[in-house]
């Protein structure tokens, strides 16, 4: 039995102020969840305030990204330990804006997964198509190339620490969701590549969350299908009633 994962990005939104407000206001709406895993991911500068917010409830934090090595001459980036330091126990690694901004590659990700899990913290990988790849039949090549090269090296035990995020570059922002029927395909798909990959008793395990304009009116039916384990949420994280009806979505 696969716990669910009910995840916020925050990407690059709120102040220390108006994150920490967010969650004191989400964990009463949330504190009653049970069997379900809520994580939130706010901005670097306000991960410590965060982490004492939320401190004795049942969020848990996550930093947006972080970089492979554990110290050194590189301005500007934040390392595993680091977001332990902060309060972390997970880390969002390929997110589709990192590699479409940042020049993140499937090299990069792969580097980042590993030194992340060196350094303690769960993962969760973010794979998916654009709308050209999905118009051109190419998403199942794409996800299989981005599965393949980001985990690479990763061993069944490391894969533990592992939740992937399937999110259709398509659908982020955009209003458009994937229907239940499009979004389970490619969960099975990346399943089965798991498996192929993998064995699978360790697919079996992954848990795989769908990511892409999720919002309180379509999670009871994504999560309705049998290979979508939770949802890593955008715009609808932050606002901590509709967060907060996603995370409570059985109730």
């Amino acid at each position: 039995m696969r716990t669910p994962v009910i995840a916020g990005n925050w990407k690059l939104y709120k102040t220390t102020g108006e994150a920490v407000e967010l969650v004191g206001n989400l964990a009463p709406l949330v504190k009653h969840a049970r069997d379900v895993e809520i994580i939130v991911a706010p901005v670097f500068t306000v991960l410590g305030s965060v982490a004492k917010a939320v401190a004795g409830s049942n969020i848990r934090l996550a930093g947006q990204d972080c970089f492979w090595e554990e110290e050194g001459a590189y301005t500007g980036e934040v390392s595993p330990g680091m977001l332990r330091d902060a309060g972390c126990s997970h880390v969002i690694i390929g997110h589709s804006e990192r590699r479409q901004y940042f020049g993140e590659t499937d090299e990069t990700v792969n580097r980042k997964i590993r030194a992340a899990i060196d350094g303690g913290l769960s993962v969760l990988f973010c794979i998916g198509e654009t709308l050209e790849e999905r118009e051109a039949d190419k998403t199942f090549v794409i996800l299989k190339k981005q599965l393949s090269g980001g985990l690479a090296g990763i061993t069944r035990e490391q894969l533990d620490s592992v939740i992937v995020a399937y999110e259709p570059v398509w659908a982020i922002g955009t209003g458009r969701t994937a229907s239940d029927g499009q979004a389970q395909e490619a969960h099975s798909f990346i399943r089965e590549t798991l498996s192929g990959l993998h064995g699978k008793e360790t697919a079996d395990r992954i848990r795989i969350l769908y990511g892409g304009s999720v919002k309180p009116e379509n999670i009871k039916g994504l999560m309705a299908q049998p290979d979508i384990d939770g949802a890593l949420v955008g715009g609808a994280s932050l606002k901590a009633d509709s967060f907060a009806a996603i995370v409570n979505f059985a109730g």
